[in-house]
């Protein structure tokens, strides 16, 4: 299945790049640009991509905005983020907003594009060291976000809690399985279970609600 690509930079060179890049594959199709949010929102609901790949910085519109506009329509485009660390806050308020992860515009190419496949195939991509180093730096300064939608942490059981605190604390399903001593097949099944009695979108909703709810502590 080909992965629909649309990239969105105000910098044509990054999108050009980009573009080259993609078209080496053989299974991901670049089927559009946007120079801003509002345009990238647009031609999502036109074009209907798989994968948006959104810069944050954009004049007008920018990333966090018209991502959170895409996530919430009915189509079933997933947001990438492109990024640069000194973006944090930006970051933070993308994957509030609905991001399913993001990229680092200094990343290896093959990193990129196992990013966009990652995403594609309905996981979220925000590397544990990534997880500890945005969370704990804004959630002092951002008041806690809201559940999403018909979360219900009283439904769950001690173990999916736990789960739910190791998510949360940015580790992998493989280092959640040799944390409690279960097979990752088990910690795949728990991590389902999470999403759906959670209501959350990915990943990066339940490690938002991890400490939304106070199950992981940032270190002062």
């Amino acid at each position: 299945m080909t992965i629909r690509v649309l990239l969105t930079d105000d910098q044509p060179l990054v999108r050009t790049a980009l573009r080259m890049v993609l078209a080496e594959t053989s299974d991901i199709e670049v089927v559009g640009e946007a120079g801003d949010g509002a345009e990238a929102v647009r031609m999502t609901e036109r074009l209907a991509p798989d994968i948006v790949v959104m810069d944050l910085r954009m004049p007008g519109t920018d990333g966090v905005e018209a991502t959170r506009l895409i996530t919430s329509a009915p189509g079933t485009a997933r947001v990438v983020v492109l990024t640069t660390f000194d973006d944090d806050e930006y970051v933070y308020g993308a994957l509030h907003a609905g991001a399913s992860g993001f990229l680092v515009k200094d990343m290896a190419l093959d990193d990129i594009l196992a990013a966009i496949r990652v995403v594609a195939a309905g996981d979220a991509l925000l590397a544990p060291a990534v997880t500890r180093r945005l969370i704990r730096q804004f959630t002092d300064r951002h008041a806690a976000p809201a559940p999403p939608h018909g979360a219900r942490l009283d439904a769950l059981t001690a173990r999916e809690r736990e789960v739910l605190t190791l998510v949360g604390r940015g580790l992998s399903n493989t280092e959640i399985a040799t944390e409690l001593f279960i097979s990752v097949a088990t910690a795949k099944t728990y991590l389902t279970r999470l999403l759906a009695k959670l209501d959350a979108r990915d990943r990066v909703q339940l490690v938002i609600l991890a400490y939304a709810a106070r199950l992981v502590v940032p270190p002062r």
